[in-house]
């Protein structure tokens, strides 16, 4: 049988008999091996075997017994390709696929930063007149110490950036910018470091001034602020901080001393829908390329973008970049099937509704939106405007804030606001409490609601507020010491006492 798979492999009967003697009691590879090893071979009749190089690395024997029912070529054939062994058969290069041009991957939001103040869209009571604290600054080159407050997309990394840039000589300044986030007082340090050894090496009479722009700053602890304070006085820095929260709560006064406040509003629907548009026409660092190709977007997308975005822009960015993502992927789909790669991206209001999801509210349950909303309802609630106060409910319990924070503000109202007008408030502003704390959310919203209506449209009476503090005013302001309670108005509980006059009120004399 082994002598029987040689002779199908094509070696010569003479070999083959010689081969299996040499390899008496050894498999089949052996005898195998023993024939290709021969340096010459003395059968005519057949082609001759071509014997490996030492250098060569032997046949996997199991490759060999496989291969071995594959017919071997015949030297008058020229047609047939010679039989090689797969290590040293040349295989076809693959081909290379078409790499698709590089894109951008930063967000489109970095990518359409202004640099320039005349490129910054909104915030007109700090841009527009050109006697502005800014404009005034950047047209002599005198540039502040800023803070920066305002809510998130409104601007203030730009305009920290866009300083530096507006200026005559902007070259003579340096800007570095840290994050509050990530960096230390070590990192403070060196850059100071820095900013001083600048300062005193002049280049061609050009001082070389150090801007440092620091991106929520209201993360930095007290030591931390502390630490700007001298290089701000000498002049070392240019320090520009942007804050999203009130900077009286999280800034130390001597920062706020040494550093102008300004404060950034949220941007108007129509500012939102210049910045959208041209983030549509860009084509260099625009929509574009986000998905490699030209996009449409039309005005309906773009407006309901601008009024959902809560003036953030940064939100309204993402959420068209993340449309044209969506209709990139639903067109490439569609050309796949009917090879069509001319059809021009479109974004729809579908996609836009899927992007932002649901309308962004601006809010931090302990920052100063938190204080201005419950405001707000009070204040509501104070003028009898059952609407206006619903509104404002439903606004705090759409951004998250806790129910029984909201009830135990109402309870307050109800002796504060309403008072003797109606003593049922009380009662109702209790009920709730226990409503909420009962069944929670999202059902306690009714419970909250009907609270709400309730003291929004009751009677207030003031009295008992008003009576309350000029009792309290009497004490403080009584001078020495408060005078001590009369005897008639004292517990008597011995003899002795009643017969002093303790307790005397209303006893028969």
């Amino acid at each position: 049988m082994e002598k029987q798979q040689l002779l199908e492999m094509g070696f010569s009967d003479e070999l083959v008999s010689q081969a299996l003697s040499a390899t008496v009691g050894k498999p089949l590879s052996s005898a195998t091996e023993w024939i290709l090893s021969q340096e010459s071979r003395t059968d005519s009749k057949r082609s001759p075997v071509l014997t490996p190089s030492p250098s060569q690395p032997k046949i996997n024997p199991f490759f060999r017994l496989n291969s071995a029912k594959k017919p071997r070529h015949s030297p008058d054939n020229h047609q047939q390709p010679p039989a090689v062994e797969p290590e040293s058969s040349p295989q076809p290069e693959p081909k290379k696929r078409k790499q698709p041009p590089p894109r951008n991957e930063q967000p489109l939001a970095e990518r359409m930063r202004p640099h320039t103040i005349s490129q910054i869209v909104g915030q007109d009571h700090l841009l527009a007149d050109k006697s502005s604290i800014l404009r005034s600054a950047i047209d002599r080159d005198r540039l502040p110490s800023l803070i920066l407050w305002g809510p998130p997309g409104t601007g203030k990394t730009s305009i920290g950036r866009a300083i530096v840039n507006s200026c005559s000589s902007s070259s003579s300044y340096r800007f570095v910018t840290l994050s509050a986030v990530t960096a230390g007082v070590k990192d403070v340090r060196d850059v100071v470091d820095e900013a001083r050894k600048r300062k005193k090496n002049t280049i061609n009479g050009t001082i070389t001034r150090t801007v440092l722009f620091v991106d929520e700053v209201h993360r930095f602890n007290k030591s931390q602020l502390d630490s700007f304070l001298p290089v701000i006085e000498d002049g070392s820095i240019i320090f520009i901080g942007a804050t999203t929260e009130n900077p009286s709560f999280h800034l130390i006064t001597p920062l706020l001393s040494r550093c102008r406040v300004l404060t950034l509003n949220p941007l108007q629907p129509h500012h939102v829908s210049t910045i959208l548009k041209r983030a549509t026409e860009d084509s260099d660092t625009g929509l574009a390329q986000s998905v490699g190709r030209a996009i449409n977007v039309n005005d309906e997308v773009i407006e309901f973008l601008s009024q959902h975005c809560d003036g953030d822009a940064r939100v309204a960015l993402n959420a068209l970049e993340i449309s044209a993502i969506t209709a990139s992927s639903r067109l490439g789909s569609a050309t796949s099937d009917n090879s069509d790669s001319a059809a021009l991206l479109g974004v729809t209001i579908e996609d836009a509704k899927e992007a932002l999801q649901s309308k962004h509210l601006s809010y931090d349950k302990n920052g100063e939106q938190h204080y201005n909303l419950i405001s707000a309802l009070h204040k509501s609630m104070r003028g009898s405007d059952a609407n206006a106060s619903i509104y404002w409910l439903a606004r705090m319990l759409e951004s998250g804030e806790q129910p029984l924070y909201i009830a135990r503000r109402l309870i307050q109202f109800a002796s504060e606001d309403v008072g003797l007008a109606d003593t049922s408030a009380l009662t109702q502003a209790v009920s709730c409490y226990q409503a909420c704390h009962f069944i929670g959310m999202p059902e306690c919203r009714v419970n909250l609601a009907q609270c709400v209506a309730y003291l929004a449209l009751a009677p207030k009476s003031i009295a008992v507020y008003r009576a309350l503090e000029a009792a309290t005013k009497a004490v403080k302001d009584s001078i020495g010491q408060n005078e001590g309670v009369p005897l008639h108005l004292r517990n008597a509980p011995t003899k002795l006492m009643k017969e002093l006059g303790y307790g005397s009120f209303g006893a028969d004399k």
